[in-house]
Formats: structure tokens, C-alpha cells, sequence
């Protein structure tokens, strides 16, 4: 499974001041310890900075590439801050994300043509976040249409098809899973990503229900998550999860995992 690092974000308010101080020692350290733990791809949010977004991702970027080898996850709503960070990036990026929105789609369209960027492709309209599983599949598959007739692979799609709190619809969880499911059988090479933690919105014991439909999600054919991979109990059930379902031959994955003693019991 893919693992994209979700710690340096600007919405956190230890990695705001951070960022604010140009403090390039400890978000170095941050990227370090995240990959270290696993994560293939290190989230770079600077969100709260209105008018300073596009300098401060740069800064991020630059920040992180000094340090690890891992790409970073470009994570904004704004075109032009994807488009100032992709300028001192290092490599292929992942671009986190492209939505159905009227004023992300065309820049974003044209700004990833042809080029070897990963997507994500963000289930998201104008219309706001989809109810039903169909509402899903439909945005689903008019995001990887548009994103194939601009040349971008299919392996290079990760459509995200948004987790709702299951404390406002007992439904939602499994509409999600459902769309995981068919996705993934329906466009052969598109991959699933998801920042899960919203199914648990409102609940006590937060960390269990996500850790818990985390390995529900693998089972359904997910196959990427914006996660903390300083979470031991998560980053288990990734691992264990992935073997159960079939997708680490020999469980080769989970024993490496047990000889470097990441796998929390």
C-alpha cells in the first residue's frame, strides 16, 4: 500500500508555527521520522497562509527534498500554489488534488497533461461532497476520463472517493467501501486513496474505528492512504491487513515488518 505522510500540515497548529518561523531544522526532522516509518510520499499543506501559500509550499518542498529522497504530496485547493511548488520540486510530485470544482478542473487539467504527476482525483463538485454510492461513481468516472484524454496514466490516478462521519449516516461507511470496491474492479490500474479519519468525526475511541475500517477498506481493494505513519497501530493494521487480503506475496511485507520491529501487537 501506498503511504502518503500527513504530518506537515498547516491546519496543525505545532506545523503552522513551524512554518511561520521558517523553522527548517524540525519540519526536516518531521519528513525524516515519517518516512523512516513508511511513508512513500510526505504531504506539504500550507492552507492557513492566505496570500503566502504559493512561497511557503515552496519553502516546504524545498525543506523536505533537503532531507529525504521521498516526493512530496502537493496538497492545496489552489492551482497556482500547486503550480509555484512544482517549480523547485524535485522529480515526479503528487498533486493532491484535482476536483470536479469549476475553478480547480481546467487549471489543474492543463497543469497535469501529459506530464508523469501523480493525481489524486478528488470525488468533489460544485454540488458538494457526494450521498450515494452512484453520486460516487459518477464523478469517479468523469474525473479518470478527463484525466486520460489529457495522457495522464491510469497507474498515476488515485481517485479519493470521500469518507463521511458514520455518526450522521450509518451508511456512509459502507457507501465508501462499496465505491472502493467497484472502482477498482470497474478501471484496471486506477488505484484508491483516502484521508480516512472523517468516518470516525464526532466518536470516542477515534484511533480504533479508523484503524478498524482502515483494514476494512484494504479488504474492499484500497490501496493508498493519507495517514500518520507514527501511528503504530495503524501502520500494523496496514501491513497485517495487506497480508490477509492477498496483496504481499509470502507475507514478505508483514515479516520485514516484524524483523524491524514496526508491528505494534
Amino acid at each position: 500500500m501506498l503511504i502518503v505522510g500527513e504530518l506537515i500540515n498547516s491546519s496543525r497548529k505545532a506545523i503552522k508555527e513551524l512554518i511561520r518561523s521558517r523553522n527548517r531544522e524540525a519540519i526536516q526532522k518531521i519528513a525524516i521520522s515519517q518516512v523512516q516509518n513508511g511513508a512513500d510520499f510526505i504531504d506539504v499543506n500550507a492552507g492557513v497562509f492566505m496570500g503566502e501559500e504559493p512561497d511557503c509550499l515552496k519553502w516546504l518542498v524545498e525543506t523536505v527534498q533537503a532531507a529525504v529522497d521521498a516526493p512530496c504530496c502537493i496538497d492545496s485547493p489552489d492551482p497556482s500554489a500547486i503550480a509555484a511548488a512544482l517549480s523547485v520540486h524535485k522529480g515526479p510530485a503528487m498533486i493532491n488534488s484535482i476536483s470536479l470544482e469549476e475553478n480547480r478542473y481546467e487549471p489543474l487539467l492543463s497543469l497535469v497533461a501529459g506530464t508523469d504527476l501523480t493525481v489524486v482525483a478528488l470525488c468533489m463538485s460544485d454540488d458538494g461532497m457526494p450521498e450515494t454510492l452512484s453520486e460516487r461513481l459518477r464523478r469517479a468516472d468523469n474525473l479518470i476520463n478527463g484525466l486520460v484524454q489529457k495522457q495522464v496514466a491510469l497507474d498515476r490516478i488515485y481517485v479519493d472517493l470521500l469518507v463521511q462521519p458514520v455518526c450522521t449516516d450509518s451508511q456512509s461507511g459502507s457507501a465508501f467501501l462499496d465505491a472502493v470496491e467497484t472502482v477498482m474492479k470497474t478501471y484496471d490500474g486506477v488505484h484508491t486513496i483516502c484521508g480516512l479519519s472523517n468516518i470516525s468525526y464526532g466518536l470516542p475511541l477515534r484511533r480504533l474505528m479508523n484503524r478498524t475500517f482502515m483494514i476494512m477498506a484494504v479488504a474492499h481493494g484500497l490501496d493508498a492512504a493519507i495517514v500518520d505513519p507514527l501511528d503504530r497501530d495503524m501502520m500494523s493494521a496496514v501491513i497485517t491487513a495487506q497480508a490477509l487480503a492477498g496483496h504481499d506475496d509470502y507475507c514478505l511485507n508483514y515479516l520485514k515488518a516484524y524483523r524491524e520491529k514496526q508491528l505494534q501487537a
